[in-house]
């Protein structure tokens, strides 16, 4: 993500800021992505600490329109954890739009969210037909790590959630195409197999011993859809990751000072950058004792399926 311009004052902004340096209220703009001081500001500023600009006074911005259920707010933290969903879902549609999906360029179909807070019975988190249910009580870092352990997963984090989650619906948005579905099965495998049997069998038989060596993670194992879940999420972690260090850092492993990972046309280039950022970034948390921010290994088939990956989100909504 880059830095911002204040467009009030001297300094910078963040993606998630509020006001300026000297208290001006200001709100993101994704079309232009650029912070404006003028208002109408998406209604649920007050409520969720929204930052996005609204169509119209009253109206919700671009991201939050998305969502058709909101956590019942009686539930303790329920509101906290909403906003701290919603502020991952906004940092990842951001993400895709530098794709061209979800702005207005994009005539198909978004995402509808189901945010639901957790009572006694946990909330299962999943895509069907462009619905994606989120559990925003996974905001929570203690459920989060807790959950983490239990699932014996190296990364776990909101974005995370919402980068999986809505890869699943871009891979139901590229189905319709009848160019994608015999490359993503050659590529992938085919996704009509029975997901409750592979999924079983993943939870009862654990993944294949091979599996470092086929697969970003574990449970990119267990079914086609979810290799491909799997794979778009860390193609958006990668390059986000990049787009970071090119925005706020600066590094020699960059090809140029004004390289842009999201207009990168080369998956393989990105992929070496992104290994060689990660590496040195991974060796920084190890000094101050912090796990590893990307602790995964990518073998030459993954980073094939990176670069499937990015060659069919990089083509953006209309497929160019």
């Amino acid at each position: 993500m880059k830095v911002f311009t204040n467009p009030v004052g001297p300094g910078a902004l963040w993606f998630d800021n509020l006001v300026a340096a000297d208290g001006t209220p200001v709100g993101y703009d994704p079309q232009a992505r650029a912070f404006v001081p003028v208002p109408p500001f998406c209604a649920n500023r007050e409520i969720i600490g929204c930052n996005w600009i609204a169509p119209e006074p009253g109206a919700f911005c671009r991201s939050c329109a998305m969502t058709a259920l909101s956590p019942k707010t009686s539930i303790p933290y329920a509101v906290l954890n909403w906003a701290k969903t919603e502020a991952a879902k906004r940092w990842v549609i951001d993400n895709l739009g530098r794709w061209h999906w979800f702005r207005p360029e994009d005539s198909g179909t978004r995402p509808v969210f189901n945010m639901l807070a957790e009572g006694p019975t946990p909330v299962l988190m999943g895509h069907a037909d462009g619905v994606v249910t989120i559990s925003v009580a996974e905001a929570d870092p203690v459920l989060s790590t807790t959950r983490r352990e239990a699932l014996q997963e190296p990364y776990r984090t909101m974005i995370g959630h919402m980068r999986h989650e809505i890869a699943h619906m871009l891979w139901w948005r590229l189905s319709l195409r009848a160019d994608f579905l015999d490359a993503f099965r050659s590529m992938f495998g085919d996704e009509r197999a029975d997901y409750q049997a592979a999924l079983q069998r993943h939870y009862g038989n654990g993944p294949p011993l091979d599996w470092r060596q086929r697969f970003l993670t574990s449970y990119a194992s267990a079914h086609p859809h979810e290799d491909w879940a799997e794979t778009a999420s860390h193609l958006l972690h990668l390059t986000d990751i990049c787009d970071s260090v090119a925005a706020g850092l600066g590094s020699s492993e960059l090809p140029h000072p004004r390289w842009d990972p999201y207009a990168e046309s080369d998956a393989g280039q990105l992929i070496r950058v992104a290994v060689s950022l990660v590496m040195g970034i991974n060796h920084i948390n190890r000094s101050m004792g912090l796990s590893d921010v990307y602790p995964f290994v990518l073998s030459q088939t993954a980073q094939r399926k990176l670069a499937f990956t990015h060659d069919w989100l990089r083509r953006g909504a209309h497929g160019r």
